[in-house]
């Protein structure tokens, strides 16, 4: 079998936390820079894609052939949004911005990651009710989404930081009550540290549904710095066939220059079979 390093098993992005606001120079040097390293597309959150303005993001994005392969939503829950909120006007309000979002995501060729808008235990203490929610809230979107021709994600998010649905196996759950195609699962590689008794036996059952992948270390750090076994995940992965982006994330340590380099240099350190990319799909 042809073998290859990870870096280019899999098709990179890079998550910016904190993304150029400041004008294009800065956003060309950022792009410039990442693609230089290797990375194929950057990752930011809804509220990112506003600051910088979305035309100027499109355009500097195909100057350096760089992908925006996925769309957080997590930080419109600090602006009220929830899916299991006991209100249904705030309920209604989260879908409608949701499938506001669903536009954008479609004008930048990404896939919309829904995580920390499920809410919290605080929100709704009862499970089952809160579950109920968000299953009807998703269909709701799932059929815009088909419209968009835009891809959903369903995060599985550790129950210290989200509500409902901690796991790979209760995703998957979630998402077959919802019974849309526009609507999969993801992966984040801290939160089954957390909540996994075995991440690669989660990937491996969650097989070709997976949609999406969060790259972290257990300690949010640099890669190789904590105790994910990032190997087995990444291989467990390409026994699957994944062939979508990863995203590198990591929030603490390190500025991002230097932790972007080191995730590059730790991944191609690591030799794997090799893949093709493949586009996301709805």
């Amino acid at each position: 079998m042809t073998t290859s390093n990870a870096a280019s098993m899999f098709p990179l992005s890079y998550i910016l936390v904190n993304p150029p606001t400041s004008g294009d120079t800065e956003l060309r040097q950022t792009l410039g820079y990442l693609r230089k390293l290797g990375y194929r597309g950057i990752e930011l959150d809804i509220a990112g894609v506003s600051a910088i303005g979305l035309e100027l993001l499109k355009a500097c994005a195909a100057e350096f052939d760089m992908a925006i392969p996925s769309l957080l939503t997590g930080g419109a829950y600090a602006q009220g949004l929830c899916l299991s909120s006991p209100s249904l006007p705030v309920r209604k309000k989260t879908v409608t911005a949701l499938v506001s979002f669903l536009e954008v995501a479609r004008r930048l060729d990404a896939i919309l990651v829904v995580g920390l808008l499920q809410g919290l235990r605080s929100d709704e203490p009862d499970a089952r009710i809160a579950n109920d929610r968000i299953v009807e809230c998703l269909r709701e979107v799932g059929a815009a989404a088909q419209e968009h021709g835009v891809q959903v994600v369903l995060e599985p998010v550790n129950h210290l930081q989200v509500g409902f649905n901690n796991s790979v196996g209760e995703v998957l759950t979630t998402i077959g009550r919802v019974a849309s195609p526009a609507v999969g699962p993801m992966i984040d590689t801290f939160h089954m540290h957390i909540e996994e008794r075995s991440p690669v036996r989660s990937v491996l059952d969650a097989g070709k549904k997976i949609r999406h992948v969060h790259l972290c270390e257990s300690n949010g750090g640099p890669l190789g710095s904590g105790n994910a076994d990032l190997p087995a995940i990444l291989q467990a992965l390409q026994s699957i066939d994944y062939r979508y982006f990863v995203s590198v994330k990591i929030y603490r340590g390190l500025e991002w220059q230097e932790a972007a380099a080191r995730a590059m240099e730790y991944l191609a350190g690591l030799f794997l079979p090799e893949t093709t990319w493949q586009k996301q799909e709805p």
